[in-house]
């Protein structure tokens, strides 16, 4: 009789022969049929295996694997066929295909329809390469003079700290940060801790909407309304954001959001975006070479050339759009929410094992993290691959205040006999420690 890695094995091998007549189409079909579902009974939407199994046709996924860390998402099967039909079809005329109408058009019809699902205006949102790259284009865009303070936390991503300190080391800025430590603290210590760190010199606050490493979700519309009421602007790193979590821009009251395609939206490698409240357009400077004079300094548009770049990547945001639409964030977040507390729950009977996330509805929804006792974090990690063939989130050393964390991450289609395969692995090691693959 198979164990359960074996049967894994297969059923990724049979879903892979016969995926090839799922399409987009077929869940859209199965997706109308719950809409009314939402929120009635959000555990029995959340655990209908049927419906997600559908859900996961909609991909092409790598086999004989259990990804626990989509950090990085696969796009849709049609998300990623258009994106390949689209490099073709440019790459047979270069010059001719980029510029043409058609493919420009796309790239507004890519920001009005991102705009309608971040809930702000299309003239505020610019397309980018990745969220780091949006972040970059606030953070060194934004008029700084020597002495003015920056302030961000021990959660932020390593790529915002250093486009900080090249601030610091080129203009005299001053960085400081917040430390949320660890255990996190609730919603009013949060912005307590922020008001605190506000000074008269305080001219830009950076934080995460959902932490990175630990899937903690901030009080961002608390914070962003005491930064302004102090002429603080404001920039909040979505990257684990949109498409993860139900919001909507126009309630954050945010200055400048940056969040990836990437990630949890499902569009291809190399896209992202960033929001930019309408007053702010005119005096953030553009990253890459552009027109700031004129009426061109008014338009969101300044902060978008990049060089040559084939229109595929930002015409398939459209696409991984209106696939996010059709599953619904709602439901994808109860999803979410369900196999994190399916695994965590477990685990946490366990006393070695710390949950370092709080696991409550509206404080982490999919992404959570952990650490054993006496267990290496690396090295568990590093098992957990080799015998399993399970893919977790790597420690990242200094990203926050507690000690090096496994970090899991599924995605909606993440089926429950992965996340039981998991805990399965994870109890292994609690019983028999780490052991060599065999």
């Amino acid at each position: 009789m198979p164990n359960r890695r074996e049967f894994l094995r297969l059923s990724a091998v049979a879903s892979a022969a016969m995926v090839t007549g799922c399409r987009h189409s077929e869940f859209a079909r199965l997706s109308d049929g719950l809409d009314g579902a939402l929120h009635e009974d959000p555990a029995s939407g959340a655990s209908d295996e049927s419906f997600w199994r559908e859900v996961r046709r909609a991909f092409e996924l790598e086999p004989d694997l259990i990804n626990l860390n989509h950090g990085l998402s696969p796009a849709p099967r049609d998300v990623q066929e258009a994106l390949t039909a689209e490099l073709d079809r440019v790459n047979r005329a270069p010059l001719f295909h980029m510029r043409d109408a058609p493919s420009e058009g796309r790239r507004e019809e890519a920001r009005v329809t991102a705009a309608r699902a971040l809930g702000c205006d299309s003239e505020e949102l610019a397309i980018t390469r990745s969220g780091a790259d949006s972040l970059h284009i606030a953070q060194m865009g934004i008029n700084l003079e020597p002495g003015d303070e920056v302030l961000s936390t021990r959660e932020d991503y390593w790529s915002a700290w250093n486009t900080w300190h090249q601030r610091v080391n080129r203009e005299g800025i001053v960085y400081k940060e917040i430390d949320l430590g660890g255990p996190y603290p609730p919603p009013d210590e949060i912005v307590a801790r922020f008001e605190e760190a506000f000074t008269p010199r305080t001219r830009v606050v950076l934080f995460c909407q959902v932490t990175w490493r630990t899937g903690h979700i901030l009080p961002v519309r608390r914070i962003c309304e005491a930064a302004r009421s102090r002429g603080i602007q404001t920039i909040v790193d979505g990257a684990q954001g949109f498409g993860h979590v139900p919001f909507s821009l126009a309630d954050l009251g945010c200055d400048y959001y940056a969040t990836s395609g990437h990630k949890w939206l499902g569009a291809p490698l190399g896209t992202g975006l960033l929001y930019v409240r309408r007053e702010q357009i005119h005096d953030l400077w553009p990253l890459p070479l552009s027109h700031n004079e004129g009426p061109a300094r008014d338009d969101i548009r300044k902060l978008e050339l990049m060089g040559s770049r084939p229109p595929a990547f930002h015409n398939a945001i459209t696409g991984a759009v209106r696939f996010l639409e059709r599953l619904r964030v709602e439901r994808k977040a109860e999803r979410l929410h369900y196999l994190k507390r399916r695994w965590a729950d477990r685990l946490a009977r366990h006393e070695r094992v710390h949950i370092v996330t709080d696991l409550a509805p509206g404080r982490s929804c999919g992404l959570a993290s952990f650490y054993v006792d006496d267990v290496k974090s690396a090295d568990l990690s590093q098992h957990l691959l080799d015998r399993h063939r399970i893919l977790v989130g790597p420690p990242a050393e200094n990203s926050w205040s507690g000690p090096p964390l496994v970090r899991i991450v599924p995605n909606a289609f993440t089926s429950v006999e992965e996340i039981d395969a998991f805990a399965d692995a994870v109890e292994e090691v609690l019983q028999r420690g780490l052991l060599t693959r065999g």
